[in-house]
């Protein structure tokens, strides 16, 4: 909802003042909202109430689910109170609550005791929550008892529910004023976003204006999630100092098409391979797992690559909405986002059992494709930045490795988008299945996405197909972050494992950008991802596994990285064979376990040339063999029983054939 992370806020304005759309522009970044509606219902023959019922219907997203409460107004306070930490909830309105608790069908009740259970159940509420109220204390004094009755109904509960609230805005003329508190400042080093309030009769579902990532900003900080005991809860965790700030901001980079990146060693790699077939393996070696030694190589400049030892995990946090994100649970994102910082999750365990640090990034939110363009310009160019000193901060800091990963409401589908730009695909081919909460396949909500993205194409299909182009009308915050966190990760020769559609859409358009940036990427499993499987066709990045991991994004490489890890160790520390020059361990071995045994005499050399033919033996009489065991009796050579020659003796047929010329037997 607001980037100030306000949990509850109170909306009041006038008539036609443009309460309702900014509220709704709150609660723009959520993927699913509910829509708590309190007026009872209109009266059939009101046509122009109807309509206006109409309108505000109309404008709300298709993830949105609307939940009525005019039966019972006491209901409103149940609702709140037991809506959980990650649900969205918009209330509208106050004013037709109250109108709902004077109707004499629901009395005799108490008013203000009513009022209080609203309020403390706004107070008490887990869940985000924007409720809208008319302002009628500026209005003269109702002149009938019905109307100064609701006057002061609605007078009190706005009071109660402004105490209540975190923050209250009041809008006139579609302009918002903060009431509470008087100076919002938002969070340093959080890359926010602010949606402004059309005034009424603009369109409403025109995308939101996005602010700018502070590319000059402090970075988020880095978690070291530690291995918790076996009979523990994974619950403690261990943060470094902030990142320091790095002077990238200062030194007018300009990131285009075209860019200069340094590439690989170009002679390391194949020296590696060729070194492989040299070692003490059995059978095939390392099979294709040598692709794991060629690239380090290529990326570490030597023959003999190490394991990676400084490893740090990017999981990019940015949420997408419209109807990318259809299907995805409430504030599932936020939720990961929040686990990964604890120190618990998928994601914070492998990367404690890896030795491997977390830093969580959020990334701007991108408005609903379907509509108009996920970031503006100036928010593109910030985020690429950004992404650029995250890679460069963790070279300063000693990484070795990156690994990419993300975790964002309609994240897919957005870099499904993004492909399908950049390559050419179709929509369906590209996004993968949806599932529910409870693994159940949701076909709905995959035909959402596969709208969404053809909408979002046909809206661009005259659009220039540039990279920042290509950021700005489909990809969001997380992609652009990500594209940059390539590019710096290549200007400063770290290689980057990439895991999941953010990252290989990512890849596609740092390819535009500069061309090197895909040569410091390796793709460990697709994880049965169709978009993973198509980006990794077109960057030339053959998995390594097909093990069909679906662990998250970034956790999926985590999880594989022991492997890649022994298998640089076994590269590094086997000797050559024996074949090839090496030791020989039996050799070695024996003489190492007899070192107090007298030599053997050497055998006398004959001072005759080696092609002298030694006499023959003397021939032994029948009944000297005991006496003379050491002397074996004479080979004769047997008579072939078949045709052939019938002598062993040679003929003068010709030169002695070469030796070389025999194959062996």
């Amino acid at each position: 909802m607001s980037v100030e992370g306000w949990n509850t806020v109170l909306v009041l304005g006038g008539i036609r003042s443009g309460k309702s759309e900014f509220a709704e522009s709150l609660v723009a970044d959520a993927p699913t909202v509910r829509y708590v509606a309190t007026s009872a219902a209109a009266d059939p023959d009101d046509t122009e109430w109807a309509a206006r019922l109409a309108a505000h219907r109309a404008r709300r997203p298709g993830s949105w689910t609307t939940e009525e409460t005019a039966e019972d107004p006491r209901r409103l306070a149940d609702v709140l109170a037991s809506a959980g930490p990650n649900e969205t909830l918009l209330v509208d309105d106050l004013g037709g609550w109250v109108t709902v608790l004077l109707d004499p069908a629901h009395q005799p009740a108490d008013d203000v005791a009513t009022i209080t259970e609203l309020a403390d159940a706004v107070r008490a509420s887990e869940a985000r929550i924007v409720l809208v109220s008319p302002e009628v204390g500026l209005s003269l004094v109702p002149t009938t008892p019905l109307g100064r009755a609701f006057a002061d109904a609605l007078g009190a509960a706005n009071r109660a529910v402004a105490d209540a609230c975190d923050a209250v805005a009041l809008v006139v003329a579609g302009q918002p004023a903060w009431l509470k508190p008087s100076a919002p400042v938002p969070p340093a080093g959080v890359p926010t976003t602010r949606a402004a309030a059309p005034a009424d009769g603009l369109d409403a579902s025109a995308p939101a204006a996005v602010a700018t990532v502070p590319a000059d900003g402090p970075l988020p900080e880095v978690l070291t999630p530690t291995v918790p005991p076996a009979a523990q809860t994974p619950a403690g965790t261990t943060w470094t100092t902030p990142t320091m700030a790095l002077p990238v901001v200062a030194t007018g980079l300009v990131i285009q098409p075209g860019m200069e990146l340094p590439m690989p060693d170009e002679y390391a790699g194949p020296q590696a391979v060729q070194r492989l077939g040299t070692l003490d393996l059995p059978g095939a070696g390392l099979g294709v797992l040598e692709r794991v030694v060629e690239f380090a190589a290529a990326t570490q400049g030597t023959p003999t690559p190490t394991p990676w030892t400084d490893v740090r995990v990017l999981l990019l946090h940015g949420d997408h909405a419209g109807g990318v994100a259809a299907g995805a649970p409430v504030g599932e994102s936020t939720r990961l986002a929040r686990q990964a910082r604890a120190g618990r999750g998928a994601l914070a365990r492998l990367a404690a059992e890896n030795g491997a640090g977390l830093q969580v990034v959020d990334a701007p939110p991108a408005a609903p494709i379907e509509h108009g363009p996920a970031l503006d310009a100036d928010t593109v160019e910030s985020a690429l930045r950004y992404g650029w000193r995250l890679a460069e901060e963790a070279a300063e800091a000693g990484v070795r490795l990156l690994v990419l990963g993300a975790c964002g409401a309609g994240a897919e589908a957005a870099a499904a988008a993004v492909l399908v730009a950049t390559a050419g695909a179709e929509a369906p081919t590209v996004l993968g299945r949806v599932h529910t909460a409870d693994g159940e396949i949701d076909d709905a909500a995959w035909m959402v996405r596969c709208a969404t993205v053809r909408d979002a194409l046909h809206r661009t299909r005259r659009s220039p197909r540039d990279a920042k182009d290509i950021l700005a009308e489909l990809g969001g915050g997380d992609v652009a972050v990500a594209c940059g966190v390539l590019l710096g990760a290549t200007a400063r020769r770290v290689p980057v494992l990439l895991d999941g559609p953010v990252g290989l859409a990512a890849g596609m358009v740092a390819r535009d950008l500069a061309g090197q940036a895909r040569h410091w990427c390796l793709l460990v499993d697709h994880g049965g991802h169709p978009a993973v499987r198509l980006a990794a066709d077109v960057l030339g990045l053959t998995p390594l596994l097909d093990l069909r991991l679906d662990l998250g994004e970034g956790a999926n490489a985590l999880a594989a990285l022991p492997l890649l890890r022994s298998v640089l160790a076994l590269a590094g520390s086997l000797p050559v064979h024996p074949h090839h020059g090496g030791p020989d361990d039996e050799a070695t071995g024996a003489a190492a376990t007899t070192p107090d045994a007298e030599p053997e005499p050497a055998a006398p050399v004959s001072a005759e040339p080696m092609s002298a033919v030694p006499e023959p033996a003397a021939p032994v009489a029948a009944g000297d063999e005991a006496a003379q065991p050491d002397v074996l009796p004479e080979f004769a050579e047997p008579t072939p029983a078949g045709p052939g020659p019938t002598t062993t003796a040679p003929t003068d047929t010709g030169p002695e054939p070469d030796p070389s010329d025999r194959r062996a037997g």
